[in-house]
């Protein structure tokens, strides 16, 4: 498997019983990316997470992260990744401030307190208060510490802003962003559509155990239908805009305004445009959740 690939699976199969999780997952995450990881609850999301750290094992195929086999080197890899599970389980008499000098021990004593500090900080966490009395939202905030303060090559981050009020939310975003910054590659799974298109490079769709589409955050993004909104000037038939490949007439008002569906890029239909008498341009893109939706909702089983 290539070095360039901090992730790689091939044929990924997992079971439990006789529940088929998995249907031979292939993912290639590069190094230096942020990589979303997209699907409902169910989908196979946490099983793919799970089976990288060696915390269950699959019954076929092969995996490689940084470069190691899990199954033979769990303990190396998870040196080196930083992981928040989905379900977080935290020793409930413990503080924040105990929990972070206990992965820092476990770790090698590799974290700067300064630097826990810091992200604690940034989220507002009581480092004193014992984790029993903590609110879902503030366990969470511990379990993003405990994945970032020792600078990991890899974060692997199982819907990491579960419980978390908007600017936490946002928050935990731009710390991700900077990791990215300072060399990491970040994985995480979601199906808060929102925050992955905003941060991630690439996104991977799970569907019933089965990757439907692995593609650019932007790219799918751009593919996608667009709903534009042209006001003329004066009364315009611009019956050629019509006749452009990929543009399809949703409305039209008394030639002075016309709706269109546009699929793909704007490039032939702005040029096109510019012959005409165009006094506004209003352009509305369809969103990544609106795709997710299209491969749950309106797509049949690969």
């Amino acid at each position: 498997m290539s070095e360039s690939y901090v992730i790689q699976t091939q044929g990924l199969l997992k079971s439990y019983g006789n529940v088929q999780a998995l249907f031979g997952v292939d993912l290639e995450v590069k190094q230096g990316e942020v990589f979303g990881f997209l699907g409902p609850n169910g989908a196979g999301k946490t099983t793919t997470i799970r089976c990288m750290l060696d915390l269950i094992r699959p019954q076929g195929g092969t995996i490689r992260v940084l470069g190691l086999n899990p199954q033979a080197e769990p303990e190396a890899i998870k040196e080196r990744v930083g992981y928040l599970p989905g379900e977080l389980h935290l020793d409930e008499n413990m503080t924040a401030r105990q929990v972070f000098r206990y992965f820092n021990r476990l770790r090698g004593n590799r974290s700067n307190w300064d630097f826990i500090q810091e992200l604690s900080d940034r989220l507002k966490l009581d480092l004193k208060t014992p984790i029993k009395n903590f609110s879902h939202g503030n366990k969470q905030k511990v379990g993003v510490v405990q994945a970032l303060m020792h600078r990991p090559e890899l974060v692997l981050l199982d819907e990491p802003t579960g419980g978390l009020d908007p600017l936490m939310q946002q928050e935990v975003l731009r710390m991700l962003a900077e990791a990215q910054d300072n060399g990491a590659t970040v994985f995480f799974s979601s199906h808060i559509i929102s925050e992955v298109q905003a941060v991630t490079d690439r996104v991977a769709i799970i569907r019933k155990g089965k990757i439907v589409e692995v593609a650019e955050t932007a790219s799918l993004l751009n593919r996608s239908m667009r709903q534009v909104r042209i006001r003329f000037q004066q009364p315009t038939a611009a019956d050629e805009l019509f006749n452009l490949p990929g543009v399809e007439l949703v409305d039209k008002d008394d030639g002075l305004s016309v709706l269109l569906q546009v699929e793909g890029e704007m490039d032939a239909l702005v040029k096109t445009l510019a012959q005409y008498p165009v006094s506004d341009f209003e352009t509305e893109r369809t969103s990544l959740e609106e795709i997710f939706l299209a491969y749950y909702e309106g797509k049949e089983d690969k």
